[in-house]
């Protein structure tokens, strides 16, 4: 699946917003507000109600204000004083027309703002639910973070946002409380990165909840920050002028704090995506998802601190695309199944793309199911030597039809372990074909 870490690790460089007084609050009584989220390919995906419209957003640390997109035919939503402006972000192509709207009501549960801000990106091309398997309308981050704590329970599959004046903080000997440096909107945390022999670079990194790989660090030998040999070229994500590009690779490990996560997953974009940002300061990176989603963690903007705690993701290995292969949807297609004795038409609720199945009388369904097709694929991998391309549908992995599959799933069958054999059939210009490969390790 391609990433969207690109386009969630968003740096706006932004015309000025026009300044207006604005806050999510609770009500004065309530000392917090739960919100259980979804965790896909590492991203915190929760409701947000804007306008009286009920949208789906990625939570995200690393975006200042609100950003809306991929509204379809189907979804309805009114935003209020628009006027356009130019907006750009990580990626290497042209900055974009956007609007901008005032005075926008969200609300997150009872956690309400009537007076939001917000950004509306109209390219069709920024649409990252194709890649995620379900509608995702934005990104939402720092208003959260700057007027409640944030409680996020990766473990748990759940936040909380706390009223500050009625949160008292509780020590934990199986916790530790860090410095979170609060720079333009954006929340920054020091440690360290362990590269050839086993040195300590010092790094200071953003905290990015709506980035899903792991550890993104910029190349600078001057700093001791050199790309491992063990290396290849890929396709990093999009961001929202255009697509990113880097070497993947793997450090001996990261520290944040005490803690510490050995052969960790890192990737060094091109400095020809960051076209946007003049000017790094003394940040060398981002920490996402992939690191993230071990620990459960408070979020204190106003005091400058960040709780983290282990949690059973800790010790899980990191996630490596051992197939080459990413995937996306592609609309839908019919499927025809052989059934026993019923007639009439059936609607699957429990599908997250609600399947209708037609029931025939010569006692075969027809079934609309979302399309699976390969959307990028890795040079030299196992997929690519045994001559997948990019454009096949996935009818099949080992035997098992995949439109009963959620697309993360379908991901999950196509990497489960190395050495393991993997037999795939596709669909290319009207005739399935079968192939066959073995899972082996990006880096030995």
């Amino acid at each position: 699946m391609k990433k969207i870490l690109g386009f969630i690790a968003l740096l706006l460089m932004l015309l000025p917003f026009m300044v207006s007084a604005q806050s999510f609050k609770l009500p004065n009584d309530q000392e917090f507000q739960k919100i259980n989220f979804e965790l896909i390919n590492n991203l915190i995906i929760i409701p947000v109600e804007i306008n009286g419209s009920k949208l789906t957003f990625v939570l995200d640390s690393g975006v200042s204000k609100p950003i809306l997109f991929n509204l379809s035919d189907q979804d309805s939503v009114q935003i209020n004083n628009v006027s356009e402006v130019t907006i750009r972000g990580l990626g290497d192509g042209e900055p974009m027309k956007a609007l901008s709207s005032q005075g926008n009501a969200f609300k997150l549960g009872k956690a309400k703002n009537y007076n939001q801000d917000l950004y509306v990106v109209l390219d069709k091309d920024i649409n990252f639910s194709t890649s995620l398997g379900i509608p995702v309308h934005g990104i939402l981050g720092y208003d959260l973070f700057r007027d409640f704590i944030v409680e996020v329970n990766y473990s748990g599959r759940s936040i909380k946002l706390h009223n500050p004046s009625l949160y008292k903080h509780v020590k934990n000997r199986k916790s530790q409380t860090l410095p979170l440096t609060i720079e333009r909107k954006k929340a920054y945390v020091d440690g360290a990165v362990l590269l050839k022999d086993e040195e300590d670079v010092p790094v200071k990194l953003l905290v990015d909840t709506g980035s899903s790989d792991a550890l993104w660090l910029f190349h600078a030998p001057e700093k001791g920050l050199e790309i491992p040999e063990k290396n290849y070229e890929d396709y990093l994500g999009r961001g929202l002028s255009g697509d990113i590009f880097g070497k993947r690779t793997k450090v001996n490990g990261i520290k944040i704090g005490d803690f510490e996560l050995k052969d960790a997953k890192a990737a060094f974009p091109y400095r020809e995506s960051f076209g946007s940002i003049q000017n790094w300061g003394d940040r060398n990176g981002s920490v996402g998802g992939e690191i993230l989603k071990r620990f459960n963690m408070i979020f204190d903007y106003r005091r400058g601190t960040v709780t983290l705690k282990k949690n059973g993701n800790f010790k899980a290995p990191f996630q490596y695309n051992l197939a080459g292969i990413e995937l996306q949807h592609n609309g839908l297609r019919y499927i025809a199944e052989s059934i026993a004795d019923f007639t009439g038409v059936v609607r699957d609720d429990d599908s997250t793309f609600g399947n209708v199945q037609i029931l025939l009388e010569n006692k075969t369904r027809l079934s609309l199911v979302p399309e699976i097709i390969v959307s990028g694929i890795r040079a030299g991998s196992p997929a690519a030597e045994a001559g997948l391309q990019e454009g096949d549908v996935i009818l099949a992995v080992n035997g098992k039809r995949i439109h009963r599959y959620k697309l993360q799933e379908v991901l999950k069958l196509l990497n489960e372990k190395e050495g393991k054999r993997i037999r795939v059939l596709i669909e290319r210009y009207n005739t399935d074909l079968m192939f066959s490969f073995v899972l082996k390790k990006v880096f030995d």
